[in-house]
Order: C-alpha cells, then sequence, then structure tokens
C-alpha cells in the first residue's frame, strides 16, 4: 500500500485498539473491553440505519450525523442515562483523535464528530446506607450453606473495603496478608494496586473462610459454583438476595435500589461521619484526587441541612429596649 492511500476504516479500527490502546496507552482490560462494546453498538446501529456490514463501511459513514443519531438511540431506545451515553462517546471521540493523526483526508469528518459536546447532567447526590441497614444485609447470608458463607466473608470485604465489583471479582487469595497486621490488594482503575487495611472482624472472617475451603493462591478469592471468578451480575444477584432477607427487618429496604457501589458510597460515608480525613478516604477508595471524594462531603452536608430545616427554633420573647438615661429616653421620644 502506497503512502498515499487511505488507510481503510477497518484498519484505523484495527490499529487504533492494537496499536493506540493496548500497546501504546497499556488500557486495562476492562477499558479495551467498554470501548470494544461501544463499536459493536455502533457498528451494529450503522448497518442497520445504512445496510452497510461493518467491513464495508468507510470513514465518511461514521460523520456527526450519524453519531448523534447513534447517541440518541442509546438514550431512548437502549434507555441508558446520560453518564452511559457520555461515556460511549467518549470511546468514539478517543478513537477519531488517533484517526485525525493517522488520515488526514478525513479530518473535515473527524472534526465533525469532535465538535459535538459531550451532553450536561445534574449530578444526583450520593446515596449510601445507613449503618443498621449495612449491618442487617451483612447479617442476612445463611450460615449453614457453604453459599451463604461465602456471600457473608464477600459482602463484609466489600464494606470492609469499599471496592468496585470489579476489582472485589479480581481478588485472588494470595492478594490477602492475614498477619498481625491484615489488608488486602486491590487491583483498581488503570492499573493502578492499593494495599487495604482489614478489620480484625474482616480478618477472622476470611481465615475462617479460607480454613474451610481452601484454594490455591492464584485462584479467585471468592469463586463461583465452578471455582471461577464471580461476575458483575452474580455479585449483584447476590446482594440482592441479602437485601430481601433483611428487608424483613427494615421493610424500607425493600423500596430502595441497592447495588454493589452502593455499599463503598456507604462506607465513605460512615468513615466521613466517624471523622475520618478526607484525603485517607480518598486513599482507602483509590481515588486519584481528594476532589473526587469532596462529593461526600457535600452529599454529607445536604443531609444536615435537610435535617436542620426540619428543626424550629426555640421561641425566645422579644426584648423591649427601655432607655436607662434621660437623654436616651429623649432620643427614643423623637
Amino acid at each position: 500500500m502506497s503512502a498515499s492511500t487511505p488507510l481503510s476504516f477497518p484498519c484505523l479500527l484495527q490499529q487504533f485498539f492494537v496499536q493506540r490502546l493496548i500497546q501504546q496507552r497499556q488500557a486495562s482490560p476492562h477499558t479495551v473491553l467498554a470501548y470494544r462494546d461501544t463499536f459493536r453498538l455502533l457498528l451494529n446501529f450503522a448497518h442497520r440505519r445504512l445496510g452497510k456490514r461493518p467491513s464495508e463501511l468507510v470513514l465518511d459513514d461514521l460523520n456527526a450525523a450519524l453519531v448523534l443519531d447513534f447517541l440518541h438511540h442509546l438514550e431512548v431506545e437502549r434507555h441508558n442515562s446520560v453518564r452511559s451515553r457520555n461515556a460511549r462517546f467518549a470511546a468514539i471521540r478517543s478513537f477519531m483523535e488517533y484517526v485525525s493523526f493517522q488520515e488526514p483526508s478525513a479530518l473535515a469528518t473527524v472534526q465533525s464528530v469532535l465538535a459535538i459536546p459531550m451532553k450536561r447532567f445534574e449530578q444526583p447526590l450520593i446515596g449510601f446506607l445507613s449503618r443498621e441497614h449495612m449491618t442487617a444485609i451483612l447479617d442476612a447470608p445463611d450460615r449453614n450453606s457453604a453459599i451463604g458463607q461465602r456471600d457473608r466473608v464477600m459482602l463484609a470485604t466489600l464494606y470492609n473495603t469499599g471496592a468496585r465489583v470489579s476489582e472485589l471479582t479480581g481478588m485472588r487469595v494470595d492478594d490477602l496478608e492475614l498477619g498481625p497486621s491484615a489488608w488486602v490488594r486491590i487491583r483498581g482503575k488503570g492499573r493502578k494496586e492499593r494495599s487495604t487495611p482489614l478489620w480484625p472482624a474482616t480478618a477472622r472472617q476470611l481465615k475462617s473462610w479460607l480454613k474451610a475451603y481452601p484454594r490455591q493462591p492464584d485462584q479467585p478469592l471468592f469463586p463461583s459454583r465452578l471455582g471461577t471468578p464471580l461476575t458483575r451480575i452474580g455479585v449483584t444477584e447476590r446482594l440482592k438476595l441479602a437485601v430481601k432477607v433483611a428487608a424483613a427487618q427494615y421493610p424500607e429496604l425493600a423500596k430502595q435500589r441497592v447495588f454493589p457501589h452502593l455499599i463503598r458510597h456507604s462506607i465513605a460515608m460512615h468513615m466521613l461521619q466517624a471523622g475520618v480525613d478526607i484525603t485517607v478516604i480518598a486513599l482507602w477508595l483509590g481515588h486519584e484526587s481528594p476532589v473526587t471524594t469532596h462529593k461526600y462531603v457535600e452529599a454529607d452536608l445536604a443531609m444536615k441541612e435537610r435535617a436542620l430545616k426540619r428543626l424550629h427554633a426555640p421561641p425566645q420573647a422579644s426584648a423591649r429596649y427601655r432607655p436607662s438615661d434621660s437623654v436616651l429616653q429623649f432620643l427614643q421620644s423623637l
């Protein structure tokens, strides 16, 4: 192929994933999969709209009009949130930025897509569970079954560490250090690792769990029935079962949407309310900057403001001013 021959769309897409994402940026497997899913959706949408197979598409087909229609499709037909819509669009933008350097002849199409703004949305206040609700959920799984024992220690670890669900399912047996100072290694976003301390109660549960069900060091800490790592859906379903049991004690839980990331929010809020410094919470959660963690402070302040509005100031009798001097009495009489 001569230097003047434009690169085809399939060629550019393959180079973007292999050279740009995997080799140059060393993107995590989660990032690669997220970008892959975005382009699967986009290519299927283009096939239905244009009648072309992915291998037949050219860059001009992925113009601003098509991308805007695709983003609209995500929100209206697939019922994606604005946050999810923006995440999909971020993957497309990243590809287009790569194309701008690799194929200058496509600059007009690239610029038209890059000119599409991210959609703005209101950031909802952080939701979290109360300590009472959290305790009931942790105590819900059946102590007498192997699956229930796994769920108990898994949810306790999730709450203790504030791990993302992908971080939880990625934990291996050799990530644990159960000595006098117990901790667990967590592999976070962007291949970043952190070590999170374990409370004595959590460490005891993990010791008992591994003693009852020993496994090799490189095996998943919380396996499925088949011995493979639990999936995100698997963790979510086990949490839902625990919430259903806990709702017998706290019926209001049945009306609340409880998901793994809510447990992460809950430990952050509980630490904040216990007086833990915001920078420590940021390190605990694996945030790159305490600025990200500041949303928990805002949520805590908003909650306190709502509580304050429910209170009424105690009635006080208005004190009438009485001048004590004849000159002041004169001035008062004017």
